[in-house]
């Protein structure tokens, strides 16, 4: 077995691993709920972003070269603290105190450079605008490191996701990724109902970004498309083709699961279905 092919193995393993811990958090979280499906369509974005191709230093977090990761769409934190407790940020234990008062995990992330959490989030569509301002200070400062940004397809209806998209292709940002995770959901409907994004891949291609689509479950393509350098000066947009609550057979594509409490019975299926993968 090659070093890709091990790796790839071993981020497989490790989205499994995110899974039970999505399941434990969301059960410790009761009544208060969670956003369940949109933290499980992007277990393998961020399980491969942290496992296999962010450079981070989870004993030095502020190391000036890390590279940076930036969660738009901050209601995906099931996705995100689990992928930091695996990277060795974020102590396990501390995942099932999610949501709690004493809790630093919140439904959306607050900055906390020493658990590996780069920047709060607020209203969808600030992400990529902030990720273009940390790009600049990198080429300002002769950094090496890469920023990825994760959004929501429903978020590239805010017009300020595409005014960015023209500000960093117009700076030629090869230093920015952006990774939309292409669910077709929004918290309120089916997003062709609500709010049609359209062909997203020609969108992005017509702002100056290079575009590459893949399966946002499958490792390998994300492995390969997230590893490549950017050779034409311009910055990266991946269409990660993904589904909602991916991983359980109550919870996929089923947009109730936007944010709806996890009972014991349904965790304890989901345990029976995740065993068995």
């Amino acid at each position: 077995m090659d070093n890709r092919e091990q790796t790839i193995k071993d981020v497989e393993q490790m989205s499994k691993r995110m899974r039970k811990h999505v399941l434990d958090m969301a059960l410790s979280a009761g009544a208060s709920s969670s956003h369940f499906g949109g933290g499980l369509s992007i277990i393998e974005i961020t399980a491969t972003l942290y496992g296999a191709i962010m450079r981070l230093d989870r004993n030095n977090p502020e190391w000036s070269e890390r590279d940076r990761f930036i969660l738009s769409k901050g209601h995906g934190v099931l996705g995100y603290y689990t992928a930091l407790a695996e990277a060795g940020f974020i102590p396990l234990e501390d995942l099932k105190a999610f949501e709690k008062t004493e809790s630093y995990l919140f439904g959306h992330p607050v900055i906390n450079r020493e658990k590996g959490i780069e920047f709060s989030n607020g209203s969808l569509g600030m992400g990529l605008s902030l990720g273009i301002g940390v790009a600049l200070a990198g080429r300002l400062r002769n950094r090496k490191y890469k920023v990825y940004v994760l959004m929501g397809d429903g978020e590239c209806n805010e017009g300020s996701v595409w005014e960015a998209a023209m500000a960093a292709s117009q700076f030629k940002l090869n230093n920015l990724v952006a990774i939309i995770d292409r669910n077709n959901f929004q918290q309120t409907g089916a997003n062709s109902d609500i709010m049609s994004v359209g062909d997203l891949a020609a969108k992005w291609a017509s702002f100056g970004w290079d575009v590459t689509e893949v399966d946002g479950h499958n490792v390998g393509e994300l492995y390969d498309s997230l590893g490549k350098v950017s050779a034409s000066g311009r910055p990266a947009a991946i269409i990660a083709h993904t589904v909602k609550g991916k991983g359980f057979s109550f919870s996929e594509n089923d947009n109730a699961w936007h944010h709806a409490p996890l009972s014991k019975s349904q965790y304890e299926l989901a345990v029976d279905e995740l065993n068995k993968t």
